[in-house]
């Protein structure tokens, strides 16, 4: 785990866990242009994160800490927030997929989809929920997938996953609306990441060709969703809502 500690009191911090690439990379320039400084966490890609907190801090003038933190390990999640300090938003990006016959998959390949996807999400929240509490505010966002709700064949832990942190957003969120703490998720369909390149160029075409937008979504385009989402009233809380360019 590394670290460089700063922090602006007079700014509200965003940790973003799956910071390092794709839609975390996109929420992170969505925040910083708004002027959130910024908690990056990834599992390995230590070098890239920081290369990429350089540019947000010269780019946008936010202040951004980087740590390397497995969230699919309690423990490692439990040294992280003993040295990241409060927080104010909590995006709950990181992600894994398995593509694949269910028969094919390890009960070890298993435990990590769901270790990962869901199971991070009760490590984190169950860290930055005592602050929120006793501060009366906060917003956590989970990143999920419209395979959440509808199911995908060869992926079904990874839609498993993604169905528990739907329910798991609703039921937080009326479980912490008395303490004014907003929970939320947002369910994407087809973003343009690296996470869609174990399918081949005709396979990413069949996709498009379904989707009445008629192209993927973007990182960027992630990103300034969450963005608005905090911008959002208070009211608005446990709620999935979706991204996906008309197609499911």
């Amino acid at each position: 785990m590394e670290s460089e500690t700063l922090y602006n009191k007079k700014r509200k911090r965003a940790l973003i866990t799956g910071a390092s690439r794709g839609i975390g990379a996109g929420i992170a320039i969505a925040l910083a242009k708004e002027g959130y400084d910024l908690i990056l966490v990834c599992r390995k890609s230590i070098e890239k994160l920081t290369e990429f907190q350089q540019d947000l801090e010269l780019t946008y003038g936010v202040r951004c800490e980087t740590y390397l933190c497995d969230v699919s390990d309690s423990d490692e999640v439990e040294k992280l927030f003993s040295v990241c300090g409060e927080v104010d938003v909590l995006i709950n990006n990181a992600a894994i997929s398995y593509v694949g016959l269910l028969t094919d998959m390890s009960v070890s390949e298993w435990q990590q989809v769901i270790n990962t996807n869901l199971n991070a999400l009760f490590y984190t929240c169950r860290q930055v929920l005592p602050g929120m509490i006793h501060r009366k505010s906060g917003k956590i966002i989970n990143v999920s997938s419209v395979w959440g709700a509808a199911g995908a064949s060869m992926e079904v832990a990874y839609s498993a996953a993604k169905g528990g942190v739907n329910a798991f957003t609703k039921a937080l969120a009326k479980e912490v609306a008395p303490s004014h703490i907003q929970v939320n998720a947002v369910a994407f369909g087809v973003i343009d990441t690296e996470m869609n390149a174990c399918f081949t160029k005709e396979e990413k075409q069949a996709l498009i060709e379904e989707i009445p937008a008629d192209r993927m979504g973007t990182a960027q385009e992630a990103g300034e969703l969450v963005a608005r989402i905090l911008e959002s009233p208070d009211y608005l809380t446990g709620q999935v809502i979706t991204m996906d360019g008309g197609w499911i």
